[in-house]
């Protein structure tokens, strides 16, 4: 490789990660103005344990993914994906006590989108059968 070849290759990197810059920049930018607009709202001001400390001593080992999912249990907040399986739930609930068909095949639609839904957002073995149309 010679020099002018270099040159051009390493001019092209410098120019990749201005652009990687810029981009990381704007983003963080934009996510900032989203929230100090939610501050000026006051969107923050009646949070449950508004001004309280976060609880971090429990375990010794800190996993922020345990602090997200204990800290959305105390202020009664569930994950979508057991959100749709207690619908999900309710549903079929309803599907053992309707005796029309037509209703039948509405509601088992229905289920099975919502299982669809929560299947692509749980865990793998929280994962749900969809029920067959076929009466």
């Amino acid at each position: 490789m010679n020099q002018e070849e270099l040159d051009k290759k390493l001019k092209k990197q410098e120019i990749l990660v201005k652009d990687e810059k810029v981009w990381s920049f704007t983003y963080e930018d934009h996510i900032s103005s989203i929230v100090k607009e939610a501050e000026k709202k006051g969107s923050f001001d009646n949070l449950p344990g508004k001004g309280k400390p976060l609880n971090l001593d429990k375990d010794l080992s800190y996993n922020p993914e345990k602090q997200l999912y204990r800290t959305l249990k105390n202020i009664h907040v569930l994950p979508r994906w057991i959100e749709l399986s207690k619908e999900i739930d309710n549903l079929k609930e309803r599907l053992k006590e309707n005796t029309n068909t037509a209703e039948a095949a509405d509601l088992i639609r229905t289920i099975n989108k919502k299982v669809l839904e929560h299947n692509l957002l749980c865990p793998p073995s929280a994962q749900k059968t969809r029920m067959k149309t076929e009466f």
